[in-house]
């Protein structure tokens, strides 16, 4: 007995079928078998604060959510969430009724889709997106209508006809991504507006992944959708530890939406994780309150990482689009006479001893991804820089 069935349906779920080893996984091997700079995956490699750090090892020590905590997070953690939407966005949340504490955004995103969406419903999302998007959505028996962001005088830009034009008698939700993962796209006054006229209009529900936050360069500023007219009764919106304080393995995210929204959230992600990261939470209490120094010192470190990276990918030959939020570059790789994102990035490694993510893995509308390729600039400068003097040899 090989311990098959006989019959001939596939082992895995058919709504995952097309759902494989994550891309992050096949290019964090390679980078470990090639021994190259992981530019792929978005995580820093040093840790955050030491006094936050500190605060997880005396939550430990001191017993403080060793056995499960509350199911919605401890209260700790949920008046923090709150304090620092109203402190930084003017947004009111009761940390009772409307905060979750999740297991990273991942399952904040997981559980508000397979809360919110059933099998055929549409789902509307900007494209290219987080791969967990997709997987959540199927997972829902939901329907995914990309919307693509298109590449416009530097940076990728959303089409509001394009988007309007999306949005069906059965769609039921809009998934947000701002600051946007892979593009470093940062929504702006005007698109966000469009986005909540056309909410309220067609009564949808959003979901908003505001991980980055904290990372908004330049002129950009972050908006939360939260705050548009009409929209703080239906939005979910997301946040999270890992990105804003550098503990990425800690897991810990969060919801903030209206009390119904936060019910019906909840109800998925108790049978999910049902709790999660509690010694962590602690910590993350204290993050959130650290003075408004940090989160400046935080954002002027990365901005000073993302132009060392972005002068490097732009004297070895690439195009660049400089990103106005998020700690990702996406660059196109036509100007190196080559077309194929995948190829490229297989090859990277014994090109230039460097790995990065081919964007096209984001997309639905493959070809429209093709030619791009994702970078990571969460790394120390010492790393970065040379990462610029091996991809130099490209050029």
């Amino acid at each position: 007995m090989t311990g098959m069935t006989s019959s001939a349906r596939p082992l895995l779920n058919r709504r995952l079928a097309e759902f494989g080893t994550t891309i992050f996984a096949e290019m964090s091997a390679l980078a470990l078998r090639t021994g190259s700079i992981n530019l792929g995956q978005g995580f820093p490699d040093t840790d955050g604060p030491e006094e936050i750090r500190e605060a997880a090892v005396r939550a430990l020590r001191d017993g403080h959510g060793n056995q499960y905590p509350p199911g919605p997070g401890i209260p700790e953690l949920r008046t923090a969430v709150a304090a620092h939407q109203e402190r930084r966005y003017g947004l009111s949340y009761d940390p009772d009724t409307e905060v979750l504490v999740t297991a990273g955004a991942t399952e904040a995103i997981a559980a508000a889709l397979l809360a919110l969406v059933e099998p055929g419903d549409e789902v509307v999302a900007l494209e290219p997106y987080y791969d967990s998007y997709a997987a959540c959505i199927a997972m829902a028996g939901g329907t995914r209508v990309p919307v693509t962001l298109r590449p416009h005088e530097g940076s990728f830009r959303l089409d509001l006809d394009e988007l309007r034009a999306a949005v069906t008698d059965r769609t039921r939700l809009l998934l947000i991504n701002t600051p946007h993962n892979p593009t470093g796209t940062v929504l702006t006054r005007a698109e966000l507006t469009a986005i909540a006229e056309l909410a309220v209009e067609r009564d949808l529900l959003v979901v908003t992944d505001e991980v980055y936050e904290h990372l908004v360069f330049d002129e950009a500023e972050h908006l939360p959708l939260a705050t548009f007219p009409g929209m703080r009764e239906r939005t979910v919106s997301i946040g999270s530890a890992g990105k804003t304080f550098s503990f990425t393995g800690w897991k810990v995210g969060w919801v903030t939406a209206a009390p119904g929204l936060v019910a019906a959230v909840r109800s998925a992600k108790q049978f999910l994780t049902y709790v999660a990261s509690g010694p962590f939470q602690y910590a993350v209490a204290e993050a959130l309150s650290l003075p408004d120094s940090y989160f400046t010192a935080f954002r002027d470190d990365m901005l000073a990482k993302r132009d060392l990276l972005a002068t490097g990918l732009a004297e070895a030959g690439f195009e660049v689009f400089r990103p106005a939020g998020t700690y990702f570059i996406t660059t196109d790789i036509r100007p190196l006479g080559e077309s194929d994102g995948f190829a490229f990035c297989r090859a990277l490694p014994e090109r230039a001893g460097v790995v990065a993510i081919p964007n096209a893995v984001f997309y639905d509308h493959r070809e429209a991804g093709a030619p791009f390729v994702r970078f990571a600039f969460c790394k120390q400068t010492a790393v970065l820089e040379e990462a610029v003097k091996r991809l130099k040899t490209l050029a």
